[in-house]
């Protein structure tokens, strides 16, 4: 084994002995464990070597005089100090101690070799040299104190003649006073090579920790920063370039502040200055991000949640210093899309239930009526004889029923036609038609309805109107219930026009009414399944609401655009666009083609081209 091999084993043996020996309270702090080695390794040498070397100077020298023995017990006695810190851990007592049993051996010598002039006088000077290894100002300012009142003690003992006479001369003197300069020399070397090698400790603890913080800081997701009341950044961690897309330095000062969104800057600010203030906050805000800078894409605000604190705790003491927090910032924008889903989905649920408790009212009317009608009128059919009814009466009646039956008809083929469509399961089947000749058909049908509530019904058809590609029957619904929803909202003395016109490739029908209108809220809610527009209870017509919800499905199976357009007491105008060549989405096949798409009118009406005012 090499001799450098053998000195770090050496001294791996002894630094295990001192831990061994050290207080529980400095075995878990690198700094105070090193104080303490460094306080109790000297003085256990010293005293092991003085005591080790006190029987061969009785050999040399014979018996020893009481100076002589004072000096090698208090070469001894640090072994006292050593176990007293060992012991309680206490290492402002032990240095306190060790200043005393130092002053005190001091005073002692000096008390017999001449006083203030002895050459152990000198030795006052290393007392507060050692009491600042304890890096308190306490003991330092203790031992300065004892040194002092040790040389006051010195001086006044001798100008009262209380010390006894000094028989040695001159070349003796001065011999003892080089050794003193020498030895305090020494002993304080020792001191600043101790205090030289604390420093070193410390600093090195000191970067080792910086670092393994500045690591955690490096790898941490979540965003550390330190701001000032006022939200200026003076620190912030490098996890902000993979939050935002830049790099930090952009971000101190009131870089950080500059990219809060302008509606969540006052609630930042509060958050921060209430932590300055000592409470703990937390907060949640948005910040603008750098294109490109996100996983889930090019997204121009991040939700951000900040927890900030008081970066002391305890403010009272410097009122001079500005008080400081320190944040951590966490992307949760995974979290607000998630509750944002969560809210449209309760939402959904809510609109969900309203449109069945709608569907309900408005079943409860729409089947209740005719049947009561049939149930009532077939009674009476039942009950001619005694009742006496005429042939006129029983046709009238039998015709109530028919009218009554076709209408539940109509309702429950609107419903299963709107069940198929959010199922998917309906399809058109496009065929050439003549769109001319199906929008006059519709008006001619509706125009006696028209006629009977007082409105004119108008139609502007031109002539050269171009064959179209689609579902006839679907056409004629989609005019027919349009139209009728026109008549029934229009007041006796208003206007219902239908007007059809051309592009290149899309036909456009448009229907437009003098009306009642409908109001803005419940605009963005037309075409909703059971949706009518005002409330239940102050309903004027009858009617599922499946209507415009069937048209819109209709319209969209046709590859076209349903646009509304309305004034609350000024009228309605939606416009139809459709392709001139509809081609079906391919799917799943439906499981029956369009079936009674279009209700049987109320009145028999065949083409009745003179109930339609058309236009020229």
């Amino acid at each position: 084994m090499s001799r450098s091999a053998r000195s770090v084993t050496v001294l791996s043996i002894i630094r295990d002995c001192l831990d061994a020996l050290l207080h529980p309270s400095a075995r878990y702090d690198a700094l105070t464990r090193a104080r303490h080695r460094a306080f109790m390794a000297p003085r256990l040498l010293g005293s092991l070597a003085a005591f080790a070397a006190f029987p061969i100077y009785l050999a040399m020298r014979g018996a020893p005089s009481a100076i002589e023995v004072a000096a090698f017990a208090w070469l001894i006695a640090p072994i006292l100090l050593s176990w007293f810190l060992s012991r309680t851990g206490r290492y402002e007592g032990a240095h306190v101690l060790s200043s005393l049993a130092l002053a005190g051996l001091i005073m002692a010598v000096a008390a017999t070799t001449g006083g203030i002039e002895s050459f152990a006088a000198v030795w006052l000077v290393v007392v507060p040299l050692e009491a600042a290894l304890s890096a308190s100002r306490r003991v330092a300012a203790f031992a300065s104190v004892l040194a002092l009142s040790c040389a006051a003690l010195l001086i006044l003992s001798g100008h009262l003649d209380w010390l006894p006479f000094d028989q040695a001369n001159a070349a003796e003197r001065s011999m003892f006073t080089a050794f003193g300069v020498a030895s305090a020399t020494l002993y304080a070397a020792g001191l600043a090579f101790g205090a030289e090698s604390l420093a070193r400790t410390s600093v090195a603890l000191l970067s080792r920790e910086e670092e393994r913080y500045r690591l955690l800081a490096r790898n941490m997701s979540d965003v550390i920063s330190r701001h000032q009341r006022n939200g200026q950044v003076q620190f912030i961690s490098p996890a902000v370039e993979a939050m935002l897309g830049l790099p930090g330095a952009q971000l101190t000062g009131h870089g950080l502040f500059d990219r809060v969104h302008v509606a969540d800057r006052p609630a930042y600010l509060t958050a921060l200055s209430d932590a300055a203030r000592g409470d703990v906050r937390s907060v949640e805000f948005r910040l603008r991000r750098e294109i490109g800078g996100s996983e889930r894409g090019q997204v121009d605000f991040i939700w951000v949640e900040m927890r900030c604190r008081p970066l002391d705790q305890d403010l009272g003491r410097d009122v001079t210093r500005e008080p400081e927090v320190v944040a951590v910032m966490r992307d949760v924008t995974d979290r607000k899309l998630q509750e944002q889903a969560l809210d449209q989905a309760c939402s959904a649920a809510e609109a969900a239930d309203a449109a069945k408790t709608r569907f309900l009212a408005t079943m409860s009317h729409e089947l209740r009526t005719p049947l009561n009608a049939i149930i009532g009128f077939s009674e009476m059919i039942a009950q001619e004889q005694t009742l006496m009814l005429g042939a006129a009466q029983r046709k009238e009646y039998a015709e109530l029923i028919n009218d009554s039956g076709q209408h539940l008809l109509s309702v429950v083929n609107g419903i299963l036609d709107m069940s198929k469509m959010e199922s998917g399961k309906f399809e058109i089947s496009p065929e050439p038609f003549a769109p001319r000749a199906a929008l006059l058909h519709c008006c001619n049908l509706l125009a006696l309805k028209a006629r009977e509530n007082g409105i004119d019904l108008i139609t502007d058809a031109p002539q050269d109107l171009p064959v179209m590609t689609g579902d006839p029957r679907a056409f004629k619904q989609i005019v027919l219930n349009l139209v009728s929803n026109a008549i029934k909202f229009t007041e006796r003395g208003g206007q219902v026009n239908v007007a059809a016109t051309v592009s290149p490739s899309h036909l456009f029908i448009r229907i437009s009414d003098t009306g009642v209108g409908i109001a803005p809220d419940d605009l963005k809610r037309i075409g909703a399944p059971f949706f009518q527009a005002g409330k239940t209870y102050q309903r004027r017509h009858e009617g599922t609401g499946l209507g415009l919800s069937i048209v819109k499905s209709l319209v969209a199976l046709h590859h076209g655009e349903l646009t509304i357009q309305s004034k609350l007491g000024e009228g309605t105008a939606v416009t139809i666009k459709l392709p001139f060549v509809c081609t079906p989405s391919q799917g799943k096949q439906s499981e029956s083609k369009i079936a009674t798409l279009m209700p049987p009118p109320r009145h028999n009406v065949q083409d009745q081209p003179a109930l339609v005012k058309k236009s020229a």
